[in-house]
């Protein structure tokens, strides 16, 4: 089992460390830097400037959204940052949810899994510098009855086939991932519940492509805090773990929500996001249980977290992403290197 971090959103007041935390993985022989976009910082210029500072480590997108640019756009970007990392670049994609693609970009939330499916098809046949045609539900390239013309990518990419990510988390989803890209990036992933709430859509979708698991990178990112008081590191996580679960989404429509129900916290899940739509963030906070959060994050000690580790392999994880949690660049830093330690004594090295 690999290594990853996750570097989250560039502007959420750790900016001046996480090049240094960036670094530090690279140096560590950690095996890829992740770095996310929603509605703030983009993720392409992130890894742009933590690729030109780093030596080996792979630089990924988690996420591109895919409401925000065009596919060929998408494939342009990705043969870019590909030949200028030195073939590091790993593209990830996803749709992103209602409020975001409808809120801030004005892209219409509707046939995720057929918008996902005919992206996917065009950047692939766009990043393979064939002229691009395409004749979908949702993309028609040329423009029918106009100027336009196939046009071919002139940006060489380093590699012949940039490794594509989806993130995925409802089983239809999971299930089209397994089947169209090269590997799936999960959220509150537990590793007591992985199987029945991930791995065996992707496998599904796998075997419908006639494919196997094998070389499909199954890559879930878990929040990482090393201490002695596991409750208290848990505590930390109250208002990260609420603001997914009570608020990202609408009432109908949270992802987020709907998976917690499947690891069996329905009743809890209501009444968190009951209270964070509610204003009540703290009370939702406070109402999230502790096995919820210590299901979904890797907390204490470094012997704990190698048994957990040993659980993520087992249950079928390639890369585990690590977002080392700390209040300074030194505990991040800590913690980053406590990872490391971890998956040798795990013996998954």
């Amino acid at each position: 089992m690999r290594l990853g971090i996750n570097l989250g959103y560039w502007g959420a007041g750790m900016d001046g460390d996480n090049l240094a935390v960036a670094q530090e993985a690279d140096r560590l022989g950690y095996d890829v830097c992740w770095a996310a976009e929603a509605y703030g910082s983009d993720a392409p210029t992130v890894l742009t400037w933590v690729a030109a500072q780093t030596e080996s480590i792979d630089v990924g997108s988690a996420i591109m959204q895919i409401p925000a640019r065009q596919p060929a756009m998408t494939a342009m970007t990705a043969a870019t940052l590909d030949s200028l990392s030195g073939g590091r670049f790993r593209l990830g994609l996803g749709v992103s949810g209602p409020q975001v693609s409808e809120g801030w970009y004005g892209v219409k939330f509707d046939k995720p899994l057929a918008r996902t499916r005919e992206y996917v098809e065009i950047v692939r046949k766009a990043m393979t510098r064939e002229r691009l045609s395409y004749e979908g539900q949702h993309w028609t390239l040329p423009l029918p009855d106009g100027p336009g013309k196939p046009i071919k990518l002139t940006v060489h990419p380093q590699r012949e086939h940039i490794p594509l990510y989806i993130a995925a988390i409802g089983p239809k989803n999971l299930e089209q991932t397994g089947e169209i890209a090269d590997g799936a990036l999960l959220i509150f992933p537990s590793a007591d519940h992985l199987e029945d709430t991930a791995v065996k859509h992707l496998r599904a979708g796998r075997e419908k492509a006639g494919l196997t698991m094998a070389g499909f990178d199954v890559c879930p990112t878990l929040p990482l805090a090393i201490g002695d008081d596991v409750n208290g590191l848990a505590d930390m996580f109250r208002p990260y773990t609420a603001l997914y679960v009570g608020g990202m989404g609408s009432r109908k429509q949270n992802f987020y929500n709907q998976l917690a129900q499947r690891m069996g916290y329905e009743k809890e899940a209501a009444e968190i996001q009951d209270k964070y739509l509610s204003g009540d963030k703290s009370g939702a906070a406070a109402a999230v249980p502790h096995q919820l959060i210590d299901q979904t994050t890797l907390l204490g000690s470094v012997e704990r977290i190698a048994d957990r580790m040993q659980a993520y392999a087992a249950a079928g994880v390639t890369t585990l992403t690590l977002a080392p949690a700390g209040f300074t660049l030194d505990e991040r830093i800590a913690a980053l290197r406590a990872g490391t330690h971890a998956l040798e004594r795990s013996g998954l090295a």
